[in-house]
């Protein structure tokens, strides 16, 4: 099958499995984030998995080749967005495995049955609405700030469509904690483990990946730092392994 490119867009190598990624840079490309995302997410065999605010689908096509999961539904409101995920997995031949689903994540508890998930993935918009921006609609802007979903409209989400005893993986800023937690417990999703990724060992951390369980006892792991680079342009050990190079 051939699978359209169409202009301004590229096909980047995503260095596993030989999996590739359509992308426009103008609009949106994938980061950091969501790769350390779709590393520190787990699935059991034959798993149905939701990733919510999926953009281009990198991280239901990172997570299919690392876990045996059965099965991914990813969620992105953008068209654009959509469709450069929809042909992505039509270029990796994972039709079969993932379903790109267009839709607003404040309506995914009608567009979905409750508790249907096992596992439910997000790399949300990390600012705080549109504040200082010249052009909210802008795909960036959308994929960066709260302008059309809230982290509570995100939480509640999860919290109505992963079963109890279902895990939620998500990653954000530290400097947010208090309010995600307070909003997951609104929820019932329990964090369980948390680990802090820090740019340099020597700098602050400028992310933290979340695994919450839906109904668990309150009960929180701090895991050992992640550190992503070992001298610039020089990735640690660990995160050249998460990559797949």
């Amino acid at each position: 099958m051939t699978v359209p490119i169409l202009p301004g867009e590229h096909v980047d190598d995503l260095q596993r499995n030989h999996l590739q990624i359509i992308q426009n840079p103008k609009k949106f490309c994938f980061g950091m984030d969501a790769v350390l995302l779709s590393g520190f997410a787990a699935a059991g065999e034959d798993a149905r998995v939701l990733d919510l605010c999926t953009g281009t689908g990198i991280i239901p096509i990172l997570m299919s080749a690392k876990t045996d999961a059965g099965h991914f539904t990813a969620l992105e409101i953008q068209h654009e967005s959509a469709d450069m995920a929809r042909r992505s997995v039509l270029l990796n031949d994972l039709q079969e495995k993932i379903d790109i689903v267009e839709g607003d994540v404040k309506e995914a508890g009608s567009m979905f049955a409750a508790a249907s998930f096992d596992v439910v993935t997000c790399n949300p918009p990390y600012m705080k609405g549109d504040h200082g921006l010249t052009n909210p609609g802008d795909a960036m802007a959308i994929a960066r700030h709260e302008v059309l979903c809230t982290f509570a409209d995100v939480a509640a989400a999860a919290g109505k469509l992963v079963r109890t005893g279902g895990h939620f993986y998500l990653v954000h800023r530290p400097f947010r904690l208090p309010e995600l937690f307070a909003e997951l417990a609104r929820v019932h999703l329990e964090p369980k483990r948390m680990r802090l990724v820090y740019p340099y060992v020597d700098r602050e951390p400028n992310m933290v990946l979340l695994d919450c369980v839906r109904g668990a006892r309150p009960r929180l792991l701090v895991e050992k730092p992640l550190v992503v680079y070992a001298a610039p342009g020089v990735y640690t050990d660990e995160i050249t392994g998460w990559y797949g190079y």
